[in-house]
């Protein structure tokens, strides 16, 4: 629903040319379309819940989701920070019980499985700028402020990124190895970040005038006014004009337009009944 504009992060593309000069562009590529992937789950899982990607970044070392969700709860937080990850595990575990039944292909399908796992165990870890610190913030929520959770979350964040500068210091005296040197850099640019890179917007339906030429279906759908927004969204049909009919005790009581539809999407809490809105300007 709606357009997402995609931006790539500058050491993504530091790490493109690394892995250019080591003769490992074709593991870069595995590992961009393994991002790629990971990044769509995390959409379809905000799809489900009535939110979309505002902005995809295309990161170093796989997805990140910045900025606050507003209107979901840590549960629904947590689902579509967890995603991505799982989505990478199972494709590698797809693939090594392919082996299994096909062993001669493991020559050719390695690099899949080691991008896969590599991203999906990564992002798990609880630093601030990847999934597992998206999860680490949505748990810490329910006990303290958004404040003090940002701060123990960016807390962890600056000792993994101390870890990583002296694991990449140690490797300077043996085989060094810079993608720990860019790893580290990628958790203290989380951490010193302000932006709201991908933040999750809610989902609204929009219609353009040239698809209004080539004509759209109009989808009619009936809900009681106890329903919540939550709900209703997961009904809509971003490739129709939307119509909701509500009902008190199975009597009609009012008819929602598309534009009434996203007027109360952007309003109202995800939680709220739609009966709440019915009158709303």
């Amino acid at each position: 629903m709606g357009s997402i504009k995609v931006k790539v992060h500058p050491l993504f593309i530091v790490l493109g040319v690394y892995y250019l000069f080591t003769k490992n562009l074709l593991l870069f590529v595995v590992y961009t379309l393994t991002a790629i992937i990971h990044e769509l789950g995390h959409s379809f899982v905000a799809s489900s819940l009535g939110y979309r990607l505002n902005k995809l970044t295309l990161m170093p070392f796989g997805a990140v989701i910045s900025g606050d969700l507003n209107g979901l709860k840590s549960k629904e937080q947590i689902k579509i920070a967890l995603a991505g990850p799982i989505i990478n595990i199972v494709i590698g575990l797809f693939f090594v019980a392919l082996w299994w039944l096909f062993p001669e292909i493991y020559a050719f399908t390695d690099v899949i499985v080691e991008a896969n796992f590599s991203l999906g165990l990564i992002n798990l870890l609880p630093i601030h700028s990847l999934d597992g610190g998206r999860i680490l913030f949505s748990l810490l929520r329910l006990k303290f402020s958004r404040q003090t959770a940002l701060k123990i979350n960016k807390g962890i964040g600056v000792c993994f990124f101390v870890v990583l500068i002296g694991a990449f210091i140690y490797t300077a005296f043996n085989n060094i190895n810079f993608s720990i040197l860019l790893f580290a850099l990628f958790i203290l640019g989380g951490v010193l970040n302000k932006d709201e890179e991908n933040v999750y917007v809610k989902a609204l339906s929009t219609i353009s005038y040239n698809r209004l030429k080539k004509g759209v279906k109009i989808k009619r759908i009936a809900l009681d006014k106890s329903v919540s927004l939550y709900k209703m969204i997961r009904y809509l049909d971003d490739e129709c004009i939307n119509e909701v009919v509500v009902y008190d005790n199975l009597t009609p009581i009012a008819v929602l337009s598309q534009e009434k539809i996203n007027k109360i999407i952007l309003k109202g809490s995800l939680y709220a009944e739609i009966g709440k809105f019915i009158y709303v300007k």
